[in-house]
């Protein structure tokens, strides 16, 4: 494995690398950030559904990896510098000590990727959640657990935020991801393709320990504390999970593998 020494911060050859938390929050116009060794090898496996520009590593890590970065088809430019160096082009001490930048895969239609869903398929759903943590949790669950995509509406917060992936733990990478829609649409498009809207609240009549595993299921989860409208959970089966101790609900990412792992037991 080839690489190339940087010894300043301001080198323009790593520019995309440079000041992380604050373009966090601007976007980088198609392309993300990855940190950590288990989303780089996410990034760099067959499963990615994202193509690696660049990686950017701590000299005392270059060992380690070279044999899968070497391995990756095509190999992208891989950077190598002191960690005070990469400290200051991060912006912050860089731990890990591995970052990588790719490009996300082109927005998908959500009527394209349900098409190819087989008559068992579950998905995720989701509205207005907007935590970084959340949404990473949201997809670590959808993978775990065998979801075939996840759709998020326009209120979502962006997945392939770097805390969202490190959360996921490289789940974002390899998941089926639509274009984000308005909730009533994506409701529309999920009935359309034949998938019951499974509508998560607290307030719902019927358990989810009463649902059983089969058939196109979408599992569709709001906001904590909003949670769905009204007007949306009157169009879909609404579900709630019994709470004991005086609680009304868990967490949303919780929520999520909670309902997933009912949806999905017993499937081969």
């Amino acid at each position: 494995m080839s690489t190339i020494r940087i010894d300043d911060p301001d080198d323009p050859r790593i520019a995309a690398f440079r000041d992380i938390r604050e373009r966090d929050l601007t976007g980088r116009e198609g392309l993300f950030i990855a940190e950590g060794e288990v989303v780089l090898r996410t990034l760099l496996s067959p499963a990615s559904l994202c193509r690696p520009r660049a990686i950017l590593l701590a000299e005392k890590r270059v060992d380690g990896l070279a044999e899968m970065i070497a391995g990756a088809p095509p190999a992208p430019p891989v950077y190598v510098a002191g960690q005070a160096v990469l400290d200051a082009i991060a912006g912050f001490p860089l731990h890990r000590g591995i970052l990588a930048l790719g490009a996300k895969p082109a927005p998908l239609d959500a009527a394209t990727v349900l098409t190819g869903l087989g008559e068992d398929a579950v998905v995720v759903a989701a509205s207005g959640i907007g935590n970084h943590d959340n949404i990473g949790g949201l997809f670590r669950n959808a993978a775990a657990f065998g979801a075939g995509a996840v759709l998020l509406d326009d209120l979502c917060g962006d997945p392939f935020y770097r805390k969202s992936i490190r959360v996921s733990v490289g789940a974002v990478l390899r998941t089926p991801i639509a274009a984000p829609r308005p909730l009533p649409a994506l409701v529309d498009i999920l009935e359309a393709a034949r998938f019951e809207v499974i509508a998560l609240t607290p307030s719902a009549g019927e358990a989810l320990s009463q649902l059983r595993p089969g058939g196109r299921r979408a599992l569709l989860l709001g906001s904590e504390g909003p949670g769905l409208p009204l007007e949306i959970i009157a169009r879909c089966r609404a579900v709630g999970i019994r709470m004991s101790g005086g609680f009304d609900s868990l967490n949303v990412a919780a929520t999520s593998a909670v309902a997933l792992h009912q949806l999905t037991a017993g499937r081969p």
